[in-house]
């Protein structure tokens, strides 16, 4: 059973913008049961089918007593099937057996002299416990299979327990990879939103760093798209997630997965963004020049030229179609429908339910804030109809607007008018803004040409200095794979062909590091 298989239902209309089954496909099983429960309660999908998917998924794991009543929910006519109960027998003995390989490991960790003794480098540690204590990887790798099992039974806070005492300890990166994965999924499951987040920053620098390159640029690309995914969870139950989401989604590095394969979330985005741009000055992103900071205003400005380029293949999507509406086609009776059917999808999707009020209030707040500003009058009536509200609820909120931005505008409720005083920044202000960095991108240009017309013999001082400055500019490479550049910049723009010659390990450092770039 497939979530293609999850037919709509015959006394409901279909949910005609649900992505529930689209992100079905990208989630671990056990985070498709609150999925499923949903679209469950939502009874737009045939009953039988969602008892028979969750089913499905139940006897792929340990959870026998859980699979069994799913059975008798999807099958009620027919006898428990006699495998549940071998599958129960072996998870017993299975139980058994990791707990006696487990109780070593997890009685020399219980130990707090052992804890205080453990240093950041693993392999240090390794032999510590394997001298000290007779603990070798084989052991401290069973720890890990213990906290597998556990999750596989749908006893998560265990598993998160277990896995995180594994990652302490172990030394192999595949395994340790998973245990994120797993302790993501578990913390996920038993609501520790903050251990999750932090779960997600980790993986996001294990995934970034390139040093889990199994796959290539095909394997990058799916972790981090099952990623984005899975930090869905998160993202919109953490109190601080919508920002989080944002700074995330909009690192160019996943900026590009969505856009490969994963467009659909942009809707995610959308709300993310248009709910967060009061209330956050500035989003720290990763890009791949380091931390940059980016105004409320660029994010909303980039998301709408993203919509922009997708726009061929993107289907439609309330909340993607009011902002294209809004920014793009300045269509303000379009804009109104969308938000109407963006209010509907909201609150039946899964992960935007319970920020449905506060996205649709954010989105009033953006048209009501443009429609201002190209509008000298402003006609109450004309403005509440927009935003699909009543006339009583439009004066309150013009005046809540106006108080909350400080606008220089004065309302005249005999007319039901609002006189909006446009100011405008001084022109001079305006040509400093547009030409604050020509003259550094002049001077580069200059130095550049300077470099081509008159290059430096290879024996002078100069060219010494540049070749010393490749070195560096070499490993910068190793880092961040720009190695060539920097290299002329430390040797004083002068040395480049000696840092071409000095530097061989540059490109080879380029190429490791481009192994991870999807």
């Amino acid at each position: 059973m497939t979530s293609d298989t999850l037919a709509p239902s015959a006394s409901a209309s279909p949910i005609a913008y649900d992505l529930t089954p689209t992100v079905l496909k990208y989630v671990d099983r056990h985070l498709a049961f609150p999925l499923l429960s949903h679209m469950a309660s939502t009874e737009q999908y045939k009953q039988d089918d969602i008892a028979k998917a969750q089913y499905e998924l139940a006897k792929g794991t340990s959870m026998v007593d859980y699979a069994l009543m799913l059975h008798e929910q999807a099958f009620p006519d027919q006898p428990a099937p006699a495998e549940l109960e071998q599958q129960r027998a072996a998870a017993e003995k299975q139980n058994e057996k990791l707990a006696q390989e487990s109780e070593k490991v997890l009685n020399v960790i219980e130990d707090p002299s052992v804890a205080a003794s453990l240093k950041q480098d693993k392999v240090e540690n390794l032999r510590f416990l394997e001298k000290n204590y007779d603990l070798n990887e084989e052991q401290i790798n069973a720890l890990y299979h213990y906290g597998h099992f556990h999750f596989a039974c749908g006893n998560y806070g265990e598993a998160s327990s277990y896995l995180y005492h594994f990652r302490v300890l172990s030394v192999d990166p595949n395994l340790t990879l998973s245990s994120h994965w797993g302790k993501l999924a578990s913390d996920i499951l038993t609501g520790s939103w903050d251990d999750a987040l932090s779960e997600i920053n980790l993986l996001r620098e294990a995934l970034d760093s390139g040093a889990h390159s199994d796959g290539g640029q095909e394997g990058a690309l799916r972790r981090r798209t099952w990623l984005l995914h899975w930090s869905l969870f998160v993202f919109f139950n953490h109190p601080e997630g919508r920002v989080g989401l944002v700074e995330m989604f909009l690192a160019p590095a996943y900026i590009n997965t969505m856009q490969t394969s994963a467009w659909w979330l942009l809707r995610y985005l959308v709300a993310a963004v248009i709910m967060t741009r009061r209330s956050v000055r500035i989003y720290s992103v990763q890009s791949n020049n380091g931390l940059s900071k980016v105004s409320p205003t660029a994010a909303l400005r980039d998301v709408t030229r993203m919509i922009s380029q997708e726009s061929h293949r993107l289907q439609a999507d309330p909340l993607v179609d009011f902002v294209k509406e809004l920014y793009t086609d300045f269509d303000f009776e379009a804009a109104q429908d969308q938000l109407s059917q963006a209010q509907k999808v909201a609150n039946d999707d899964f992960f935007l339910q319970e920020h449905a009020d506060s996205f649709v209030e954010a989105a009033r707040f953006l048209v009501s804030e443009i429609y201002c500003r190209i509008h000298q009058q402003v006609d109450i009536a004309d403005l509440s109809t927009r935003l699909n509200m009543s006339k009583e609820e439009g004066e309150k909120w013009v005046v809540n607007l106006i108080r909350d931005t400080r606008a220089d505008a004065k309302i005249d409720f005999n007319q039901g008018i609002v006189h909006m005083n446009q100011t405008h920044p001084p022109i001079y202000q305006s040509v400093i803004e547009k030409t604050r960095g020509f003259s550094f991108r002049t001077s580069a240009m200059g130095q550049a040409i300077d470099r081509k017309a008159h290059p430096v013999a290879p024996g002078s001082e100069n060219a010494t200095r540049g070749g010393r400055g490749g070195g560096r500019g070499g490993r910068g490479a190793g880092r961040g794979g720009r190695g060539g550049g920097g290299a002329g910049r430390t040797g004083q723009r002068d040395g480049e062909s000696a840092a071409a010659e000095g530097n061989s390990a540059a490109p080879a450092a380029a190429s490791a590091n481009g192994d991870d770039a999807a």
